[in-house]
């Protein structure tokens, strides 16, 4: 009997580690980035369309400064934005429905939630402390295919993300890609660039993980 334990054990697949994205993923970043562009706008004396700036959210802050500063500002630009950050934008931004529970489901699995962001890690370290999201690691400044390096590093097999960008990350990481359609990608979108799963918000995350685990063992 204790024999066809220790195989039953030895062959039990691994705990999972579990990625996720944070704007649009685990917290709805739109409010305080709202704010703070206006605030880098009247600081500045530059318009800047706060209310489309947040309807593309997801890619480096210098993608979307580069439509505003002539390019040759933008680093400069970025690090003012950065520096306002924590004072206008930590506070205005909620989690999003179903964060903290994504995060428990995958802790009482036995696994690991870490959140690879292309945010200004210091700054995302300021959101999920503020929310009270203890995630067990946090890599910031990484975009798009450039994700799949700390999902590699990290031994994630599932990234969870909101955007086309996350798709290709989890993709380039060889990671299960579940994306959610709570940011500016539709669900078409997201299936497109090769989304495994489509979920509608992470509170439907935790039944398929379960589902999923079920199905991996």
């Amino acid at each position: 009997m204790a024999h066809m334990t220790s195989r039953a054990q030895h062959s039990a697949p691994p705990a999972p580690t579990v990625g996720f994205d944070l704007d649009m993923t685990l917290i709805d970043s739109r409010p305080g980035i709202h704010a703070c562009y206006l605030a880098l706008a009247e600081r500045t004396g530059t318009y800047i369309d706060a209310e489309l700036a947040i309807t593309r959210l997801g890619p480096p802050l210098a993608d979307e400064l580069v439509n505003w500063f002539p390019a040759d500002q933008v680093p400069a630009m970025s690090d003012l934005y950065r520096e306002m950050y924590p004072s206008i934008a930590i506070a205005a931004t909620p989690a999003m429905p179903g964060a903290r529970e994504a995060i428990a489901a995958v802790r009482a699995a036995g696994g690991r939630a870490v959140v690879v962001t292309a945010k200004y890690e210091p700054n995302a370290k300021l959101h999920l402390a503020h929310l009270g999201i203890d995630a067990d690691a946090v890599i910031g400044d990484l975009w798009a295919e450039r994700k799949a390096e700390a999902l590699r590093e990290e031994g994630a097999s599932v990234y969870v993300g909101d955007h086309v960008g996350d798709v290709r990350g989890a993709r380039g990481a060889q990671a299960l890609s579940v994306a959610v359609t709570t940011g500016p990608c539709d669900a078409e979108e997201l299936r497109t660039a090769g989304a495994d799963v489509v979920l509608g918000d992470l509170t439907e995350f935790p039944r398929w993980l379960s589902d999923y685990l079920v199905t991996r063992a």
